[in-house]
């Protein structure tokens, strides 16, 4: 191969790393935030936050007395002016349902848990797309991955000499499978 098809495929290669990181960085940005939430599912709801508010009510209920007109009283307590519906779970209790809210009311015990559940901003939206959530985005998800594949390998071939692959690069290269190597191992033990 002569120096000129040597240069002009490594001047391909270095346009397409750098222009193919460049069209993908938000989508790199919004797959590592989300990531990093759903790694921590169990310390945290990543997707909505939910606000609870114990209420005090100024006396003790029966349950004949729960009519709509009262659960509207109610809803007044907890700043809602209308609901959807409401049930009894047992004989001293009402629960109320509301546009993305419950309020949970003990009649016996004169007070109620409210709970709002609203969407954790920036985190729900980029869940649903690493989740996949959105309709066709399999699509555009499996075409990411291809071309993070291909970012990844054209920029291998960056550098050249002591600090491209042939250099110690190769060295990071190594070093670089064996945490998911040591992972693989202790999951086949397991």
């Amino acid at each position: 191969m002569s120096a000129w098809n040597k240069t002009r495929i490594r001047r391909l290669n270095v346009a397409l790393h750098r222009d193919l990181g460049y069209f993908f960085s938000a989508l790199v940005v919004i797959y590592c935030i989300s990531g990093i939430a759903l790694n921590h599912v169990d310390d945290w709801n990543p997707d909505f936050i939910i606000a609870k508010e114990t209420i005090q009510l100024d006396r003790v209920y029966q349950r004949t007395e729960i009519t709509d007109d009262k659960v509207l009283e109610f809803g007044k307590l907890v700043g809602e002016e209308d609901y959807k519906l409401y049930d009894f779970p047992t004989k001293d209790q009402v629960k109320i349902y509301y546009e993305d809210a419950t309020f949970h009311i003990h009649l016996q015990d004169q007070s109620g848990i409210y709970e709002r559940v609203s969407r954790r901003p920036v985190f729900y939206q980029t869940n649903v797309i690493h989740r996949n959530s959105l309709a066709g985005w399999k699509w555009i998800s499996d075409i990411f991955a291809f071309l993070l594949i291909t970012i990844t390998i054209t920029g291998l071939f960056v550098l050249k000499g002591k600090y491209g692959i042939s250099g110690r690069g190769k060295w990071f290269i190594a070093a670089g499978i064996i945490p998911p190597l040591v992972a693989i191992i202790i999951q086949a033990m397991l």
